[in-house]
Parts: structure tokens; sequence; C-alpha cells
């Protein structure tokens, strides 16, 4: 089933993948990484003006990896906005996926964490460094294939 966001996208030619509906009515669409800051900046414009959060997840072992994006189209006077969750799937191996820092502000720390835990890498992100972890860890923590050092320094906490 197609939703609204997707049959406007299909009107104007714009390449994606519908993923249906999530429990709550939102619908999910799937973007190419190549296509997703040109279609970031048409959600913009369109009226998505509020980036809610973003957060990136390992699809399976040795898989691809995930970068989702749930946005919100707030205007004055409606009681119900009309959300919509973007999903950019990058390969394991030199994973980029365009930053949209430069469309929705709030997209800096949270694209910096998913750099952090899974290393993805975001294009033309201002700062793209570790926000969590050392800047000396090696790895990426919330991948499914990563191997915990069998060392942990202990801190006092005094």
């Amino acid at each position: 089933m197609q939703g609204r966001l997707s049959a406007w996208l299909v009107k104007y030619g714009l390449v994606h993948r519908s993923l249906g509906f999530d429990y709550q009515g939102i619908e999910t669409l799937q973007i190419k990484p190549e296509d997703w800051h040109s279609i970031a900046v048409i959600l913009y414009v369109y009226g998505y003006n509020y980036l809610r959060s973003q957060c990136a997840y390992d699809v399976a072992p040795g898989g691809l990896l995930a970068s989702v994006y749930h946005l919100t189209r707030i205007e004055y006077g409606v009681d119900q906005p009309e959300e919509v969750c973007i999903k950019v799937f990058a390969p394991r191996q030199n994973p980029r996926i365009p930053s949209v820092f430069w469309v929705w502000k709030s997209a800096d720390f949270q694209e910096r964490e998913s750099y952090d835990m899974l290393g993805i890498s975001y294009d033309n992100h201002p700062r793209l460094k570790r926000i969590l972890m050392p800047e000396s860890w090696i790895g990426w923590p919330l991948r499914k294939d990563y191997i915990v050092p069998n060392f942990y320094e202990i801190q006092d906490a005094y």
C-alpha cells in the first residue's frame, strides 16, 4: 500500500521504495544513499521542517547498515502533525551516506553518534568524529560482528 508522501514522490519522479506503515500508521520509505541529500532538501521544502530523531542499526551480521530518520511536518494550527520515517541502507564495507546537517541542524550529534557506534560516515558533516567513545577506540561497538576487547580500563568513581 502506498502512502500520501510516496504517491507525491512518484508523481514528481523521485526514486524511492515504500516499506509500508509502522504500528502507529507512520509511512516508512527507503531512499538510496546517492538520492538521499536531494530528497531530504525536497522534503524540507515540502514542509518536513523537523527532524524528530535520527538513529542507525546493524541489519544483520555481515549485512547492511541502516540510518533511520523520523521527520515531522509541523504547521501552525494542526493538532496531528504528519510524520514519515526514512531508511537509508549502506554497505558494511565503507558505509557512506550524505549528511543532512545542512538541512536539519539537529542531525549534528545524532549522526555523530551513528558514526561512533556503527561506523557510518556522513559525507559533508562539519564535525564528524567520535562523540561517546574515546578517539583511540578501535572498532564500532554496535555492529553485530563487533568483538569486545578482553580488557577494560577500570576508573575510580571518586
